[in-house]
């Protein structure tokens, strides 16, 4: 495939496959809690201006009267910026930001983003949270309830921007009302991908779990694991699996039933049978590493780069990291890694082939800006850069990889066999479903994360995490 087409797919594929928040698929327009696209901003579908290079819209400063300090709170570390293209577009914009606006006192909190996640659920719980801040789709309806984020629908309508936007991606962070409190940001891209050896595996990777089963059993043999995973943070097999597996027995018509409170019931038998098979292949199998339940996805991966195991599961950002390690070390499991989706289950009857992806952060403001607008306008000028064409325009062409932002003409000739084969796997050649944490809220998936770690321990019941989950959502949500 000629690397130049993907400049082309880019305005047409790129934001039109990827999913609102971690959340539903672009052929399925209603899947977002609320229909709530900005009156002044284009539809997803249309086609944006001409691309604007990064370097030419710096975020100069002007007309910022505020000259304090402004708090900021994030998990793109130098160190996992060295293989993420989302975090090093996050570091840079800041950087930039930082370079134009030095009249104010930028203060960052930054943290791995298992630590993140705690540490801003604990602030939140005070009334403590900072100016700028990361906001999981979770957390959006009981964070806006509690009156703990700005309302920034208007904002986003005025964004310089706001033209060029993917609206389909504002859905995480949309309240039943109608009201957008966050900014997506970070890129998108798919949370589930099965990252093999061809040289073990073949070119194919199974298309179903028997077919995975049978050759794992030679791969065991030969003294290899056949795939790492790691679900020591617990919510890794909610969003690098379950949702994923689930949505091949559920359909995604049942998650945004569930979503807008429809009837949907994580007791209902699909998903039940769903939670069966997650046990059945982490429990009655030995396709993964023994440790999976205690290690991390950063601990699994190595497992994969040192040759340890024929494959893992991971998201977009473990496919960033493994890339960059191993073109670094000039393995030659790099020219030999194939990207697939995870495998069918022989009960599963919805959809086939399916990943799922998209944006589960976005930039959101501490309600208290409100009491100084000097300081807001700031905040909303960070959050501009964070999310904007700035940050769009790098991630493209440095990573291949799709912001808020719809981009064109980006220059992809200087993009390897392995940047174009993710490409196409997260924004061309599969269709997309919901993951489930997020929408909903944390209340609820702390339970089911917690339970489900039990479950692949072998100690409680599908039914049991199902009857749990239904009660903690019956009483949060």
């Amino acid at each position: 495939m000629k690397k130049k087409a993907l400049g082309i797919l880019l305005t047409a594929a790129m934001m039109a496959t990827m999913v609102a928040g971690c959340g539903g698929g672009s052929d399925t327009p209603a899947t977002t809690p609320a229909d709530t696209t900005p009156a002044e901003s284009t539809p997803a579908e249309s086609t944006p201006a001409e691309s604007t290079p990064a370097e030419t819209t710096p975020a100069d400063g002007e007309g910022l009267a505020y000259t304090g300090t402004l708090t900021l709170m994030h998990y793109s570390t130098s160190e996992e910026s060295q293989g993420n293209g989302s975090s090093d577009g996050i570091r840079t914009m800041i950087a930039e930001w930082k370079e134009a606006n030095s009249g104010v006192t930028l203060e960052e909190n930054v943290m791995s983003n298992d630590d993140y996640k705690t540490q801003i659920a604990t602030l939140a719980a005070a009334d403590d949270l900072p100016d700028v801040f990361m906001l999981q789709g979770m957390n959006t309806a009981a964070w806006a309830d509690q009156g703990l984020i700005m309302d920034l629908t208007d904002v986003i309508a005025n964004s310089p921007d706001s033209a060029n936007y993917d609206t389909n991606l504002f859905g995480p962070f949309t309240t039943a009302d109608g009201k957008i409190y966050a900014l997506p940001t970070v890129s998108g891209g798919t949370c589930t991908v099965v990252m093999y050896d061809k040289r073990v595996w073949g070119d194919e990777f199974p298309s179903t779990w028997a077919d995975v089963e049978a050759k794992a059993a030679d791969i065991a043999a030969a003294g290899q694991t056949p795939i790492a995973f790691g679900n020591g943070g617990q919510w890794n097999a909610n969003s690098d699996f379950l949702s994923c597996l689930g949505d091949r027995y559920t359909g995604e018509d049942w998650f945004w039933s569930l979503v807008n409170k429809e009837g949907a019931a994580f007791t209902d038998a699909e998903f039940v049978a769903a939670l069966a098979e997650m046990q059945r292949l982490f429990v009655d199998t030995d396709l993964f590493n023994a440790d999976f339940n205690s290690v991390t996805n950063e601990d699994a991966r190595e497992y994969y780069i040192s040759g340890d195991a024929a494959a893992f599961i991971g998201g977009n950002w473990d496919v960033s990291y493994v890339g960059a390690t191993l073109k670094e070390a000039g393995d030659e499991l790099y020219e030999n890694t194939g990207f697939a989706v995870l495998p069918q289950s022989a009960d599963a009857t919805h959809q086939r082939n399916s990943q799922n992806g998209g944006f589960g952060y976005g930039v959101a403001l501490n309600a208290k800006l409100a009491d100084d607008p000097d300081k807001l306008a700031a905040a909303i000028d960070l959050a501009y850069k964070l999310s904007g064409a700035d940050f769009a325009n790098y991630v493209a062409s440095n990573y291949a990889l799709g912001g808020l932002v719809k981009v064109s003409d980006v220059d992809f000739s200087a993009f390897d066999a392995w940047d174009v084969d993710f490409y196409n796997f997260s924004y061309v050649d599969n269709p997309t479903c919901p993951i489930y944490d997020s929408f909903i809220n944390s209340a609820v998936w702390n339970v089911l994360n917690a339970d489900m770690q039990a479950m692949l321990n072998g100690s409680m019941t599908p039914e049991d995490v199902a009857a749990n989950a239904q009660a903690a959502y019956e009483s949060n949500y």
